[in-house]
C-alpha cells in the first residue's frame, strides 16, 4: 500500500517536471485547458454540475477535461496527478474527502497550478478559491420556515425527524447546524435519524423505520430534496399526509409538489448549472493570475408555496443565478 508520503512524492516529481509548461499555459486569456476532478456522477446534482462547467467552457472557448473518481479517494489522487501531467491551466475539484486530496494540492501548488474547490471544500492545503453556496444559511432557511409554518398551524412541542446526507462531510454538517440554530428555542425537538447519502432509496429505507419508532412525528427535514421525497413516499404509502417535509437543492420535483399544495412546505435554491459555470469563471480568473475571492457564493433563496411560482423549474433543479464576479 502507498503511504502518504510515496503519493506526494510522486505527486510532486510530475508537477515538477510541468510546472514551467503550467505557468506559461495559465498565461493565455483564451483556449484555456481546466481540468475538473469530480467526486462522483451517481447524482443528479453532480451531473447537473458537470453539464454547467461543461456548457461555461465551451462558451469560453476553454477545453474542460472531466475525470470522474466514482467515490474512490485513490483514484481521485492518481486523476489530479494525471491533469497535472497534461498542463492543465487550472485544477477544479469536487473532493470524495476533504483531507485526503493534500498531496494532491501540493502537487498541483509545486506546479503553479491553481486549484479551485466547487461544492465540498478541503481542510488544508492551498487553494485559490472555494465556489459553493452558504449550507448553514439554506438550513436556517429551511427552518426558519419550517418554525413558521408551526406556529401558523398552532402546533407546539412538535417532534421534527431529520434525515442527514453523509457522515463528516462539510455540506451535511453545515445543513445540519444551520437548520438546528433555526429551531433551537422553538419548543420544538429534533431527532437525528441516519446518514442516508443524499440518495433517495437510502431515504425511503431509513423512514420506514424511523415512522415506525416515531409516530408522533410532526415534520421531516432532509439534507436534500431527493431524500425528502423518499421520506414524504413512505409517510403517503402510511396515509400520513399530515406530516410536514422540507429540503435542500431546489429539485424541480420539489417544487412541483410544492406547487401542487400539501405538505412539503420548503426547500433552499442550489442550482448545479450555475455553479459550475460560475466555477468556470473563477478557474479562468485564477488561471490568468487575477486574484479571486477565497469563497464565491453562488447564491441562494427560500422556496416556500407562497413565491413558488417566482422560479423557473422546468430542468431537473430549479434556475437561480444571481450575478456573481460582475459577469
Amino acid at each position: 500500500m502507498k503511504t502518504r508520503r510515496t503519493i506526494l512524492a510522486s505527486l510532486a516529481t510530475a508537477a515538477s517536471a510541468i510546472a514551467m509548461l503550467a505557468v506559461s499555459g495559465a498565461a493565455h486569456a483564451e483556449g484555456l485547458k481546466i481540468g475538473f476532478s469530480q467526486v462522483t456522477l451517481q447524482s443528479p446534482f453532480y451531473v447537473q454540475l458537470k453539464t454547467g462547467a461543461e456548457a461555461a467552457a465551451k462558451a469560453s472557448g476553454d477545453t474542460l477535461v472531466f475525470l470522474d473518481a466514482n467515490g474512490d479517494v485513490s483514484k481521485q489522487n492518481n486523476d489530479i496527478q494525471d491533469l497535472i501531467t497534461q498542463g492543465v491551466s487550472a485544477i477544479i475539484i469536487n473532493p470524495v474527502n476533504p483531507e485526503a486530496v493534500a498531496p494532491s494540492l501540493e502537487a498541483a501548488a509545486a506546479a503553479g497550478i491553481p486549484v479551485i474547490t466547487v461544492d465540498r471544500p478541503v481542510t488544508g492545503g492551498k487553494v485559490a478559491a472555494h465556489v459553493g453556496r452558504d449550507n448553514k444559511v439554506m438550513g436556517k432557511l429551511v427552518g426558519e420556515a419550517v418554525v413558521a409554518k408551526l406556529k401558523a398551524d398552532g402546533i407546539t412541542g412538535a417532534k421534527i425527524i431529520e434525515i442527514q446526507g453523509d457522515a463528516g462531510g462539510a455540506v451535511m454538517m453545515d445543513r445540519r447546524d444551520g437548520f438546528h440554530a433555526a429551531i433551537e428555542g422553538s419548543g420544538h425537538a429534533i431527532t437525528e435519524g441516519p446518514y442516508a447519502e443524499y440518495i433517495r432509496a437510502n431515504a425511503v429505507t431509513a423512514m420506514q423505520d424511523l415512522l415506525q419508532a416515531n409516530s408522533d412525528v410532526k415534520v421531516v427535514y432532509a439534507h436534500n430534496d431527493d431524500m425528502a421525497l423518499g421520506a414524504m413516499q413512505v409517510l403517503k404509502e402510511n396515509g400520513r399526509d399530515d406530516v410536514l417535509i422540507a429540503g435542500v437543492d431546489g429539485l424541480s420535483e420539489a417544487l412541483e409538489t410544492m406547487a401542487a399544495g400539501g405538505q412539503y412546505v420548503a426547500t433552499a435554491l442550489n442550482d448545479p448549472q450555475y455553479l459550475g459555470d460560475v466555477t468556470i469563471q473563477v478557474a479562468r480568473e485564477a488561471a490568468a493570475g487575477k486574484t479571486v475571492p477565497a469563497f464565491v457564493d453562488a447564491g441562494t433563496a427560500l422556496v416556500t408555496p407562497e413565491n413558488v411560482g417566482q422560479f423557473p423549474h422546468a430542468a431537473l433543479f430549479a434556475e437561480y443565478r444571481p450575478q456573481i464576479l460582475n459577469k
